[in-house]
């Protein structure tokens, strides 16, 4: 099958296009035929993390890819409910490739009215997005959400289902020209950054009353003013790192008069069981909406696997608006 494999390198690692044996099905597991993966930045962290250092081990190769849309080619022993010809979506290791191993315990069944693309959106960035709006900050109808960096991928996903959960929802950029785009899936109100401070911005959007939950894709260069954001009870979700940056003071006295709650969501060190559990409350509370039609993923571009360096360098060039697609 064809993959595309992160070789390490000099100054990072870089993408090759290979030939490989297809993954070997294993117990709880389930083989798909990829039809689209999508790009999440961490895996281009990865990618320039996988530098050739002296001195030191190389770092091994793989198929990159979070993770895949596709159909059941095969059932592992165990697995129960699912069978060859499904179309599914899930998280995986190796979604850039033909093929692809999924656990089980974590697939979703891909709603017919969504396209491939469409589905290959939903594994990491909605089901994220879900447990940051829907489990952790149990965002409300009638709340104001602020989300920064509002026309990323988790930006637009949780523009999308804060809009559903009959929110206000105020989204940040630098870009005026992208903000104007957002428009047309709910955002009431956009904050051009960049040209002044972050804080000085947001504050003439919101106000002195404050927001009611922050979602924030940025880093820790933006935690004060997203902290100072918030209205009495108000909760702040950190999801992405955008600047790279991974630290930032806290206001403790502010944190605790105005009874303040902040929330890390990533399922990075998530068990696959605790993985499988957010699949789950998300397919509860948002399948019905994405089979019929009421929550659609917006899709930037779609690139085939042949072009994932393109794709690649279309992602960090950050002119995108929602989701950008690999197609196998």
């Amino acid at each position: 099958m064809k993959a595309a494999i992160m070789v390490p390198g000099i100054d990072g690692g870089h993408w090759d296009i290979r030939d490989v044996q297809r993954p070997v099905l294993t117990a709880g597991h389930v083989l798909v035929r990829v039809h689209a993966s999508s790009l999440n930045r961490a895996e281009f962290r990865r990618l320039r993390a996988m530098r050739l250092r002296p001195g030191q081990p190389a770092p091994e190769a793989r198929t990159g890819g979070g993770d895949a849309a596709g159909e059941v080619v095969e059932t592992g022993a165990g697995v129960t409910g699912i069978k060859p010809g499904d179309r599914v979506m899930g998280r995986c290791a190796g979604g850039f490739a033909e093929f692809a191993l999924l656990d089980a315990r974590e697939v979703m069944p891909a709603p017919e009215g969504l396209s491939w693309e469409e589905a290959a959106c939903v594994p990491v960035v909605f089901v994220v997005v879900h447990d940051a709006l829907f489990a952790s900050g149990q965002l409300r109808g009638g709340e104001t959400l602020l989300v920064t960096a509002a026309p990323s991928g988790v930006g637009v996903a949780a523009l999308l289902l804060g809009k559903f959960l009959g929110a206000k929802v105020i989204g940040t950029s630098r870009s005026p020209e992208k903000l104007e785009r957002l428009e047309a899936y709910g955002r009431d109100a956009g904050v051009v950054t960049g040209s002044e401070g972050f804080g000085e911005a947001i504050s003439r959007v919101i106000g002195d009353q404050g927001v009611d939950m922050v979602v924030d894709n940025i880093g820790g260069d933006v935690l004060v003013p997203c902290v100072n954001a918030l209205a009495v009870g108000g909760r702040l979700v950190t999801i992405g790192r955008m600047s790279g940056v991974t630290k930032g003071e806290l206001d403790v006295d502010r944190l605790a008069e105005r009874r303040l709650h902040l929330y890390g969501v990533s399922n990075r060190l998530r068990s696959p069981a605790q993985r499988a559990e957010s699949a789950k409350r998300f397919l509860s509370d948002l399948l019905p909406a994405l089979t019929d039609g009421r929550i659609q993923p917006v899709i930037d571009r779609s690139f085939p696997l042949d072009e994932i360096a393109a794709a690649g360098a279309y992602l960090e060039a950050d002119t995108h608006v929602g989701k950008v697609i690999v197609r196998t």
